[in-house]
């Protein structure tokens, strides 16, 4: 089985989380360190209200990205300590998203997909969209045409 990048995954689901503590942080800073005035104060309030929207982000994109392990048999969903097996007649679809650099799988019987990334880097073909080159991508491409 080849497993998608742990790295990308913990980057990309993260990301936002970091981002928004980070705001939250500086308004922090500035509401307690400045003194009271009224600029202060709509500073600390313009970064709260971005670390708050960043939290949104960051709720809607942790429950989108998943780990997961492919073979030609089967699809291994990672989630924690839990692992689904999918079997490859239950995929509804398979696509690479353009300019992202990772997978969208969707599953027959469920509504939301599953964003995942390859096991390496895909090199861009001409500078804009991707072309998976790793044993992962060989995999999916050759499952995705039968």
């Amino acid at each position: 089985m080849i497993e998608a990048n742990p790295v990308k995954y913990f980057v990309a689901r993260y990301f936002f989380l970091a981002l928004c503590l980070m705001q939250w942080l500086i308004a922090t800073v500035i509401y307690f360190s400045y003194p009271a005035t009224l600029k202060n104060q709509y500073t600390a309030l313009v970064f709260f209200t971005l670390g708050a929207l960043l939290l949104v982000v960051y709720l809607i994109i942790k429950e989108k990205i998943r780990r997961v392990a492919i073979s030609k048999k089967k699809i291994v969903v990672i989630e924690g300590g839990k692992k689904q097996k999918i079997d490859w007649n239950d995929v509804r679809s398979l696509n690479l998203v353009p300019f992202l650099n990772m997978y969208r799988l969707k599953i027959k019987g469920k509504k939301k997909g599953i964003y995942f990334f390859p096991s390496k880097n895909i090199d861009p073909a001409y500078g804009l969209i991707g072309k998976d080159t790793s044993k992962m991508g060989e995999i999916l491409k050759r499952l995705n045409t039968d």
